[in-house]
């Protein structure tokens, strides 16, 4: 079978080429050099859900300070579904360590802060912020995440909002402080009353209904949730400590409920943090009960061994994936760069699974801000000047355009031959997912410095192959289908200089680097 229309892209790894679009190959017979990739539609995997970036105060308050011409460029470029269809956004509830410092006189701030000691069982001054949305004396999230998430949702409805806490209340912990980990006072009753709905755990899954139903108010439906941001970080801003235990408890006897009552439609997901620390089997702290009322597994990608994957997605078959978080650096090499977004998110975890993937920041400006946490040297998947407005866009971006733009929603992960064992050495990796529709969209990444062949043929569809070039450290997409594909391309950098500030990476390695040099 021919298809009636075909899409193809190129992406280096230095970004010689952005999505360049190259003509569709001829098909051929024979191979005569390079690695067969196979694309198989009898071998379905899992749903894709979609991908995107998270909207954090610091994002939202660079995107709301464009113009508006500038902004509404912006959104439609990543939104709108005839151009780059981003499809998943994450939110915080309350603050994070990206804000823009200007959404609260506090520091730091969540949706009902008292002074600790005082209690607000009934959650009387829960408030998401003041003000109309937008405008120059609002606050807390209306100032700039919810403006920007409601002009993203008018162009995209279809938009998929996945939200999770840094923090819950510094009243609710067991330090009185946002800030340096802490814990929710376990145990404790607040209010006039000894059951559920009286203890802590009650209290904070209320929270969680109150957070939707503002939001759901101002026309942001909420898709999913995690109960806790990086749940073994103690960190100096925003952080809150959880056991594995304590949230397979908190989520299955108080939020699922809570849910259930409330919002059933909302997904939740466990865990939302990196993959090092999960060291034994979860089986030891779940029980089947408690894995049932997740309905997936959020984690990130800043350290491994990422096969402890496997502890989560073998224990409740069941369970999407998400891929919640991983930062851009500024001062990345080509390889370590393309080795994380290319090799370990666009290749090896979707292999094992992954259904969305989340990126952090959607922006940041040219110095790696704003940001009230002092940490340094990151970038946004774009980064906007601070002072014009103007847009340049990174590998991150191009990463998750591979996948909104070219694999419709709805897709399904299907079979496809793959020659890299992890995402970052030996041969051509690929990916590849079958539409509604019957079309099939594939990537193929090229982990090495040189340029690889590649022969692409899919299974029933004769023996007959089409030869391309993939170039180093880079991707080639192809999407075929017999409806209009989107054949849009990204919209040119402007000029700016960049100027990070020194670089605070802690122990953020790529993964494999030093590998294929």
């Amino acid at each position: 079978m021919k298809y009636k229309n075909e899409f193809w892209t190129a992406t280096a790894g230095d970004l010689s080429e952005k999505r360049t679009q190259i003509a569709a190959p001829e098909y051929v017979d024979r191979v005569i050099d390079g690695y067969k990739i196979v694309i198989d539609p009898s071998k379905k995997k899992q749903d894709w859900l979609g991908a995107g970036a998270a909207i954090t105060d610091a994002a939202a308050s660079l995107i709301w300070k464009q113009n508006a011409e500038q902004r509404s460029a912006l959104l439609h470029e990543l939104f709108d579904p005839a151009e780059g269809n981003f499809s998943a956004i994450r939110i915080p509830i309350g603050s994070c360590d990206f804000g823009s410092g200007e959404s609260s006189t506090e520091e730091y701030y969540s949706y009902d802060d008292v002074p600790f000691g005082e209690h607000d069982s009934s959650l009387a001054k829960f408030s998401i912020g003041k003000g109309e949305p937008g405008s120059p004396n609002a606050t807390k999230d209306l100032k700039y995440i919810v403006p920007v998430v409601q002009e993203i949702l008018r162009i995209n409805p279809a938009v998929k909002v996945l939200a999770s806490p840094w923090s819950g209340p510094a009243w609710m912990k067991n330090t009185g402080s946002m800030k340096m980990g802490g814990h929710l006072r376990f145990g404790e009753f607040t209010g006039n009353g000894y059951a559920d709905k009286d203890r802590f755990e009650g209290v904070y899954a209320n929270y969680f209904i109150k957070f939707i139903e503002a939001y759901a108010k101002l026309g942001i439906p909420i898709y999913a949730l995690t109960i806790q941001n990086e749940p073994s970080n103690a960190a100096a801003w925003p952080a809150m400590i959880w056991s594995v235990k304590e949230l397979a408890e908190f989520g299955a006897h108080y939020l699922r409920p809570a849910l259930d009552e409330n919002f059933p439609d909302i997904k939740l997901y466990f865990w939302d943090g990196s993959l090092n620390v999960l060291n034994e089997p979860l089986t030891e702290s779940i029980t089947p009960e408690e894995a049932n009322a997740f309905d997936g597994f959020a984690f990130h990608t800043y350290d491994g061994p990422y096969t402890n994957l496997f502890k989560a997605s073998r224990l409740n078959p069941n369970w999407k994936l998400a891929m919640t978080e991983r930062r851009c650096m500024l001062e990345e090499t080509v390889d370590d760069a393309s080795h994380i977004m290319f090799g370990l998110i666009g290749n090896w975890l979707v292999r094992q699974g992954l259904s969305s993937i989340y990126l952090w920041n959607m922006a940041l400006d040219e110095r790696g801000l704003p940001n009230i946490a002092g940490s340094t040297g990151r970038r946004g998947v774009v980064t906007i000047d601070h002072k014009t407005g103007k847009v340049q866009r990174n590998l991150e971006y191009y990463m998750l355009r591979n996948f909104t733009q070219d694999v419709e929603p709805g897709s399904v992960v299907i079979g496809s031959s793959n020659y890299t064992q992890n995402g970052y050495s030996g041969g051509l990796g690929s990916v590849a997912f079958l539409s509604p529709t019957g079309g099939i969209a594939a990537h193929i990444y090229n982990p090495t410095a040189e340029t690889m062949v590649a022969n692409v043929m899919v299974n029933g569809e004769s023996n007959q192959w089409q030869r391309v070039e993939v170039p180093a450290y880079g991707t080639v997409t192809l999407h075929k289908s017999n409806y209009p594909i989107n054949e849009s391309s990204p919209r040119q950098d402007e000029k700016f200089k960049l100027n990070p500030r020194p670089a605070n990476l802690m122990d953020d390695y790529a993964p494999g680097k030093g590998v294929n040099k």
